[in-house]
């Protein structure tokens, strides 16, 4: 079954259960139409002659990945799709060379899940309860997982249409960061970094990686898409940490707009649940193989050896 296939079947499952409502975004929906138009600003410069054979293999962070293309962080509604879906996607993704990355609630399994094999990142939410906030802290880091990540742009917890989804989070401060830095012993990735400031101070912190990212559209609304801020970040880290982004990617040639960009990787998010929906385990595995392969197809023919060959003079913006 095909991409395509894949995402229609996917959806329309999805739809059809309780918690399909999850797959729209904050108030008006502006964002998740934005993604699609800002992505689709883009085409590629090509370079036929003289044609590459292109790895899609790469280094992030001391991790080794088959392909650049990763899971976003969520862990709803994962459980609810299938019984066990949360193994079946952590097995799927080892089995692509691919990395997983929850979100909250944190997965009671979580331990068992890193144990699979795959490298496993695990986020926490700005609570309210600071106390709590760090032992999620402590708890996700004794399950044994790759990075520890902090949702720093979850201040104002989550939001779906006008349904408040979290709200018992308030906005971190720079010092919080920094105290959360000394109690993370493994890499520190900050998720939801929009802007030079906020990309300047994740950096001051120590964190050792950064997620540009409109967090699904489940924050704000009317926030940009990260390849609209991507080249600011970038100057502003001077590559003093890895950038990874998501936000609306869903094939192969997404995925190669936002690494050109300056992203080290590129996170899916609901291409996961559709391929969980669709095929189980094995439609999550084809999401990443599919859209690996599409990106191969692509760089050979634009003259990207490996992903971190891909740069901005290889796209063309529309006027």
């Amino acid at each position: 079954m095909g991409l395509t296939d894949i995402y229609r079947k996917g959806e329309r499952l999805l739809r059809g259960k309780e918690f399909g409502w999850l797959l729209d975004a904050v108030e008006t929906g502006f964002i998740i139409e934005h993604d699609r138009r800002i992505l689709d600003r883009y085409t590629f410069r090509p370079q036929y002659i003289d044609g590459v054979e292109p790895k899609t293999a790469c280094r992030v962070l001391e991790v080794e990945l088959a392909t650049p293309v990763i899971m976003s962080a969520m862990t709803m509604p994962i459980p609810a799709i299938t019984e066990n879906g949360l193994m079946d996607v952590a097995e799927a993704l080892k089995e692509a060379g691919s990395l997983m990355w929850t979100g909250t609630p944190i997965p009671k399994n979580l331990k068992k899940l890193a144990a699979v094999g795959v490298p496993v990142v695990a986020n926490a939410k700005p609570l309210r309860d600071r106390d709590q906030m760090f032992q999620c802290l402590e708890d996700i880091q004794q399950a044994g997982v790759t990075w520890v990540g902090i949702e720093t742009d979850a201040g104002q917890g989550t939001k779906v249409h006008d349904k408040q989804v979290a709200s018992d989070c308030t906005p971190l401060s720079l010092k919080e960061l920094k105290d959360i830095r000394k109690k993370v012993s493994c890499p520190l990735i900050c998720k939801g970094v929009l802007s030079r400031r906020d990309a300047e101070k994740c950096a001051e912190a120590g964190a050792d990686g950064m997620v540009v990212s409109n967090h699904g559209a489940h924050t704000l609304d009317y926030l940009p898409h990260a390849l609209q801020v991507l080249e600011e970040i970038v100057e502003a880290v001077g590559g003093k940490t890895i950038l990874i982004a998501d936000g609306g990617f869903r094939r192969g040639s997404d995925v190669i707009k936002g690494l050109a960009f300056g992203a080290s990787l590129i996170g899916l998010g609901r291409p996961i649940l559709y391929g969980l929906a669709a095929e189980g385990r094995e439609g999550v595995r084809e999401i990443i193989n599919q859209i690996t392969e599409e990106m191969q197809r692509i760089m050979s023919l634009i003259g990207a050896k490996e992903p971190g060959k891909l740069t901005r003079d290889m796209l063309v913006e529309d006027p």
